[in-house]
């Protein structure tokens, strides 16, 4: 059940997804850490934020809206509070960066340089660039090859991987520049930018309006976006977007992905990550597949 992304050998493939797993020491008494993969933690900041005004999460159907707003408790405090609890851990523990600024990023790798037991960096790059208008790094391959450039030379110590926005024309300019300005990895996809209505009220569910729209509902527009990211680049793709069973993941697996994450499964079942393991693990026993890393990019594409 191992398989290896840039040099960092997992256990299992499935992954904690950022957001959802809080910064991993909230679930010690739920579950064992040590049977995933590895997580992602909570995007973190150069300095604490309080996230957007509420109601932040919405149930839609197949899934759920959110605009936490990235609330989080900033990287130094993080460094310093949460990270030692997370030492000698076998599943990987990976960062979630984010910024507004290509400066923001660089800082906030800068402090986790230092910082022991983390296996790599993801970053985020789904913000609006406040320098340049307010345009998502994610949307334009300049700005998102600037800031993994950034990065790339920043993080010195430990892997980079690319987490990009579904909400763009096409994945592979995107997908590309990334991997051209120094990417180990690339992690698709984020939310869809989204609104739910009170028709009542007349007003949105979400407090700030648009929401991002996870879970079940969004697996079959992910599954083309890893399907196309694969074709596209060398590196790695983790895929994530409505994995909620082992056969989701082998699904995954199957159109390309070597690894996959899982997040809003996690809110129903706090488990999720590790009975969607173990279920892959089942799938892989019964298709009679040796290594889970065999299903990767074995999709059988019609010819006719």
């Amino acid at each position: 059940m191992d398989v290896t992304i840039a040099g960092i050998q997992f256990q299992n493939p499935v992954i904690a997804a950022s957001g959802t797993f809080a910064y991993g020491v909230e679930f010690r008494d739920i579950l064992d850490l040590n049977a995933l993969g590895g997580f992602v933690v909570k995007g973190l900041s150069k300095k604490p934020m309080d996230g957007n005004r509420p109601p932040r999460i919405w149930e839609a159907h197949g899934g759920m809206i959110n605009s936490i707003g990235l609330q989080n408790i900033g990287v130094r405090e993080f460094v310093a509070s949460k990270l030692p609890e997370l030492q000698g851990l076998r599943s990987k523990v990976i960062a979630n960066v984010f910024g507004y600024a290509v400066e923001d990023y660089e800082e906030v790798i800068a402090v986790l340089e230092d910082a022991p037991g983390l296996a790599a960096y993801e970053l985020n790059v789904s913000c609006p660039n406040t320098k340049h208008g307010g345009i998502a790094f994610s949307s334009d391959p300049a700005m998102l090859a600037e800031v993994v450039g950034a990065c790339r030379k920043a993080a010195v110590r430990r892997p980079i991987i690319v987490k990009l926005s579904p909400n763009v024309a096409r994945i592979e300019p995107l997908a590309q520049a990334a991997v051209d300005a120094g990417a180990d990895a690339i992690s698709l996809v984020n939310t869809f930018i989204s609104l739910a209505v009170d028709a009542r009220a007349r007003r949105p569910r979400i407090g700030a309006g648009f929401g991002g729209l996870s879970g079940p509902a969004i697996k079959p527009i992910a599954l083309r976006l890893v399907y196309e990211t694969a074709k596209a680049v060398k590196v790695p793709v983790i895929g994530l977007g409505g994995i909620a069973t082992g056969e989701d993941a082998a699904e995954f697996l199957i159109a390309g992905a070597t690894a996959v994450e899982v997040g809003t499964a996690s809110f129903w079942d706090p488990e999720a990550a590790i009975r969607i393991a173990k279920q892959l693990a089942q799938f892989c026993g019964e298709e009679q597949v040796t290594a889970v890393s065999e299903l990767t990019g074995t999709l059988r594409w019609p010819t006719s």
